[in-house]
């Protein structure tokens, strides 16, 4: 089958969730099918010759495409990604349409299906018969709601608002998509409840290429042990902010009580703007870097101190395959078939938590056996192959399924 792979985010070496989902995405689809890439990039200064190098390879055809804006805008574009790509899909709906025609597509494969609603929307009543998928990294809506415990005012029902916003746009995707991707079997729980035909819902699971982290990087310049580390994307109001103030004020002073030279790194997209304030004796916040591994190879701890989010963490992925041990809430761990005390340790207050990374820093034991049977998770679950199996049986359903959608 022919397939356009339809993405907003693409960026070579992956850094991020979304990053780390679409490498995997674009590499097991490209052993499995006649693959092009259509990357709709939302501003012209994340574009750079090693990425569209790298991913060139993969696909039969691969092209950019992106629409010129004022460097003012670049930064707010930045900003709202998702919210530009779903809301400016008229700047990129006749791109799909003609690459779909002129080269005889049989699927159109959204990445990030749940932000490309409008653009769904419209080439299903442009072309009805075209097979379409909706990949989804999380279930949207949940990621939305779950804030709701944790705000209040204004910032409150802004939330209930799109979250249920979000709910119904998901409802009509289920319908409209031949198929909807879920990353888990709690995801895809969710997408076969509000579905009219829940055989179109299939997994296409959060994996990582092992390949990377097979070199153990060299030991970052300074760097200080014992350590905790906590690595994502930063912002106002994201689950990523809740997570390192949850750290920081509540998690941390408990562990100096227990170990006076404990050292939290705090590294991903927008940490020094939000927490570069901490910076001091006893904390290091690295901003974006290329890459995370010599940080978090290095680490005793590895955190996942989640409130609220949806999806599945590639934090945990690759700290299993990086053999650091992990520190992790239960939301933080959805998706994973972790077991506290095997693969993890899972505590939810920040006495647990403490005394959680505590127990791994002192016992060289319990480090060994979770760092071990979490790595063989990840390696046995958790690659490419998985993927590609995946990937062939929603090409497989798609080839054989003849009903009309409408």
């Amino acid at each position: 089958m022919k397939v356009l792979f339809i993405t907003p985010i693409l960026e070579y070496p992956p850094t991020g969730g979304p990053q780390l989902r679409i490498d995997s995405s674009i590499k097991a689809l490209s052993k499995v099918c006649n693959l092009d890439i259509l990357y709709c990039a939302t501003y012209p200064s994340v574009l750079n010759d090693q990425t569209n190098e790298y991913y060139s390879k993969y696909a039969n055809l691969y092209r950019v495409t992106y629409k010129h804006y004022n460097n003012f805008l670049y930064k707010l574009i930045y900003r709202v990604v998702y919210r530009f790509f779903s809301e400016n899909h008229n700047k990129y709906f006749n791109e799909i349409l003609n690459h779909i025609k002129k080269h005889s597509i049989d699927v159109a494969w959204f990445g990030y299906g749940n932000i490309s609603f409008p653009l769904i929307k419209k080439l299903r009543k442009k072309l009805p018969h075209i097979k379409i998928v909706c990949d989804t990294d999380s279930v949207w809506s949940r990621f939305i709601l779950r804030e709701l415990p944790f705000t209040t005012g204004k910032r409150r029902r802004k939330v209930e608002i799109e979250g249920k916003k979000k709910e119904e746009e998901e409802k009509i995707l289920v319908k409209l998509c031949d198929v909807t991707t879920a990353v888990s079997e709690v995801d895809a729980r969710y997408y076969k409840n509000i579905a009219t035909y829940p055989e179109r819902i299939c997994q296409f699971s959060n994996v990582i290429d092992l390949d990377l982290y097979k070199s153990k990087p060299a030991l970052p310049e300074n760097f200080i042990n014992p350590c905790i580390f906590l690595a994502g994307s930063f912002g106002l109001n994201s689950a990523m902010n809740m997570a390192a103030s949850w750290i920081l004020d509540e998690v941390l002073p408990l562990l100096h009580k227990k170990f006076t030279n404990l050292h939290f790194y705090i590294v991903g997209r927008n940490s020094r703007k939000e927490f570069g304030r901490y910076e001091g004796t006893h904390i290091t916040v690295t901003g974006k870097l290329n890459s995370i591994l010599p940080y978090l190879v290095h680490a005793d701890v590895a955190l996942v101190p989640l409130k609220f989010e949806s999806g599945t963490r590639f934090k945990i992925l690759e700290a299993g395959a990086c053999n650091t041990p992990l520190v992790s809430t239960t939301l933080g761990a959805e998706g994973i078939p972790v077991v506290d005390g095997e693969h993890i340790l899972i505590a939810d207050d920040p006495q647990k938590f403490a005394l959680a990374i505590e127990k791994i820093i002192n016992n060289q034991d319990l480090k060994k056996k979770i760092t071990t049977n979490c790595f063989n998770l990840v390696k046995n679950n958790y690659g490419i192959n998985n993927l590609i199996s995946e990937a062939n049986k929603i090409l497989k359903y798609l080839k054989n399924d003849q009903r009309d959608i409408n």
